[in-house]
C-alpha cells in the first residue's frame, strides 16, 4: 500500500497505526472478492429483482394459460360428442323406420330416392350402413336378399371395399364386417392377407369374415392359417358355427396341419360335435410331437369314448408327464372298458402318487360289478398303502 503523505497525515489526526490500515485494506480487499463472487456465480443478488423469480413468473402464466385453453378445448370437444351422439340417436331410428318401410313397401321407388339423398353425407351414410347390419341380423330370406340389393343399388359396397384395404386396422375390421354381413367377396384376397397379420383382433376378425364368405368351404382359412389360433378366436368361430348353423366340416382333415394351434383346435371340435368317424386321426394325434396336442387328443378319446385308442393309451403312459398320465386314467374311466382292468389295478399298485391311484380306482369302479369285485379283491391284500384310497372310492355315500 502507498503511504502517501494525505494518508499519513490522516493517520497521523485519527491516530491509527499503519498495522490498523493495513487491516482495514485487506477486509476491504475481502468484501470486494466476496461480492464479486456473488455477483458471477448466484442467481441472484439482495439489490436487483432476481432473473429466477421473474422465469418463474412467466411460467406460472404460461401454465394458468394453458390449462385455461385446455380447459375450454375439453368442454367444447365434449359437447360436441354430446350433440354428435344425439344426432346420431335420432338418425338411427329414422333410418332403421326408413329401411323397414323400404323393404315392407309396395311403391319400392319412391323409398328409395328417399334412401339414397341419405347416402349424399359421408357422417349419415355411415349410420345408414350401421343400421343396415343391424337389421341384416335379424332377417332371413327374401327380405335379407333385398337389403343386399338395396346395399348394392347405393354403391355403399365400394366404400366397404375401401375400408377393408385402408391402411388402419380398425378401419379394415370396420370393411371385413361389412362385406361379411353383406356377403361381397370381392376384397376377399385383402382379407386373406390380414390372416398373417399381427393384430390379433384384425385376425381374428378377419377368420369370421371369411367363414361367412366362403360358403363352399366356410373353414379353409385354416389352410393358410400360420400365425397361433388362440383360444379367444376358436371361440367365436364355434360361436358362429352354432349361430348361424354353418355346414360342420370333417375336423379331421385339419389335424395333419403344420400349425398346432389348428390341431389343437380341430381336436376340440371333434369332441364338440361327437365326429366319432374320426377315429384315426384322432389315434395318429397320440404320436404327435407336441406334449399339448397329445394331451387334447387324450381327452378327445375320453370323451367320445374312442375304445379303438386303449392299446395306445396303455403304451404311451410310460413315455408321458404327470398331467398326460392323470388325463390317460380319467379317458379310460369314460370308456367302462375292462380289458384295461389289470392296466388299471398296476397302477394302483405301482404308483406312489395319490391322485393317479384315486382316479384309476375310480376308473375300475365306473365298470360296474366287475370293477367293484376287483376293488374289493384288492382292499383284502396285505398291502395297507392304498386300502383308505379304495375304501374312499367305495364308500357310496361320499360320492
Amino acid at each position: 500500500m502507498l503511504n502517501t503523505p494525505d494518508v499519513l497525515a490522516y493517520q497521523q489526526s485519527e491516530n491509527i497505526s499503519p498495522e490498523s490500515v493495513n487491516s482495514i485494506s485487506d477486509d476491504q480487499q475481502l468484501l470486494e472478492t466476496e461480492k464479486n463472487i456473488q455477483q458471477r456465480f448466484l442467481i441472484f443478488d439482495t439489490n436487483q429483482p432476481s432473473i429466477l423469480y421473474r422465469s418463474l413468473i412467466i411460467v406460472i402464466i404460461i401454465s394458468i394459460v394453458a390449462q385455461f385453453i385446455l380447459s375450454v378445448w375439453i368442454m367444447t370437444n365434449r359437447n360436441k360428442l354430446k350433440i354428435v351422439q344425439r344426432k346420431t340417436d335420432k338418425l338411427m331410428g329414422q333410418y332403421q323406420t326408413s329401411l323397414v318401410d323400404y323393404l315392407f313397401s309396395e311403391n319400392k321407388e319412391d323409398k328409395f330416392r328417399e334412401i339414397q339423398q341419405i347416402t349424399t353425407s359421408e357422417f349419415n351414410k355411415k349410420i345408414l350402413i350401421n343400421q343396415m347390419l343391424d337389421l341384416n341380423v335379424n332377417l332371413s330370406g327374401e327380405a335379407k336378399e333385398e337389403l343386399r340389393d338395396l346395399y348394392l343399388k347405393l354403391n355403399l359396397k365400394q366404400d366397404s371395399i375401401a375400408k377393408a384395404n385402408s391402411h388402419k386396422w380398425h378401419i379394415q375390421i370396420k370393411g371385413f364386417k361389412e362385406l361379411a354381413f353383406m356377403n361381397i367377396k370381392e376384397a376377399n384376397k385383402r382379407i386373406k392377407h390380414a390372416l398373417k397379420s399381427n393384430n390379433d383382433i384384425l385376425r381374428m376378425e378377419a377368420q369370421l369374415a371369411l367363414v361367412r364368405l366362403n360358403e363352399d368351404d366356410p373353414f379353409k382359412f385354416l389352410d393358410d392359417l400360420k400365425k397361433p389360433f388362440t383360444l379367444w378366436e376358436q371361440l367365436n368361430v364355434h360361436e358362429l358355427i352354432t349361430f348361424h348353423n354353418l355346414p360342420i366340416p370333417d375336423f379331421s382333415r385339419w389335424t395333419n396341419s403344420p400349425n398346432n394351434t389348428v390341431v389343437i383346435f380341430s381336436l376340440r371340435m371333434i369332441n364338440v360335435f361327437k365326429q366319432n368317424h374320426a377315429v384315426e386321426a384322432v389315434i395318429k394325434c397320440l404320436e404327435h410331437t407336441d406334449h399339448e396336442v397329445r394331451h387334447m387328443a387324450i381327452k378327445v378319446c375320453g370323451e367320445i369314448h374312442l375304445r379303438e385308442a386303449l392299446p395306445y393309451l396303455k403304451q404311451m403312459y410310460k413315455n408321458e408327464d404327470y398331467s398326460n398320465c392323470l388325463s390317460i386314467v380319467k379317458a379310460m374311466g369314460k370308456m367302462k372298458d375292462e380289458s384295461v382292468l389289470g392296466f388299471l389295478k398296476l397302477v394302483i399298485d405301482k404308483e406312489e402318487d395319490v391322485q393317479l391311484q384315486i382316479e384309476a380306482a375310480l376308473a375300475i369302479d365306473n365298470m360296474g360289478e366287475i370293477g367293484t369285485a376287483a376293488l374289493v379283491k384288492l382292499m383284502k391284500s396285505e398291502y395297507k398303502n392304498y386300502q383308505i384310497i379304495i375304501r374312499h372310492v367305495l364308500d357310496k355315500r361320499i360320492s
